[in-house]
């Protein structure tokens, strides 16, 4: 996929955003984009309202996940997730909401899990950002 189809792709605050991350990372993003499901900040908090949501995992690094997180999300880092997802979730079929601050690593980790057989993975595209804007933040 050409850089200039992954922008093509992206909304402006996103493309703003993407500019400043390399192309071959850019191209990995999409791809897994390609392989998962996603949702934006709204269509979380209908998920959530229904009670549809699963279990939510902030894959962000520490840090940001101290900083603000969404009420009821567990953290695994994107690094460690992996490895640990087993112990989390031991249906293959259970829905899992994965988010990071904009929805790029979260792709990339939703893409793992989904190579791990899980079946109902989703990215929350916006991450972060679109929870806060969604106003499922305090």
């Amino acid at each position: 996929m050409s850089l200039m189809l992954v922008w093509v792709s992206m909304d402006a605050d996103r493309l703003a955003h993407a500019k400043a991350h390399p192309p071959r990372f850019l191209q990995r993003v999409e791809a897994c984009r390609a392989m998962v499901q996603e949702c934006d900040g709204v269509e979380l908090a209908s998920m959530i309202a229904q009670g549809l949501a699963g279990v939510i995992i902030d894959v962000r690094e520490q840090h940001e996940f101290d900083a603000g997180h969404l009420d009821g999300a567990h953290h695994r880092s994107k690094g460690v997730l992996e490895r640990d997802i087993e112990a989390m979730i031991s249906k293959p079929d259970q829905r899992i909401v994965l988010y990071c601050g904009g929805g790029f690593r979260s792709a990339i980790a939703a893409a793992s899990l989904v190579d791990m057989g899980y079946t109902d993975v989703w990215s929350v595209w916006g991450g972060w950002r679109a929870i806060k804007a969604a106003g499922l933040v305090g």
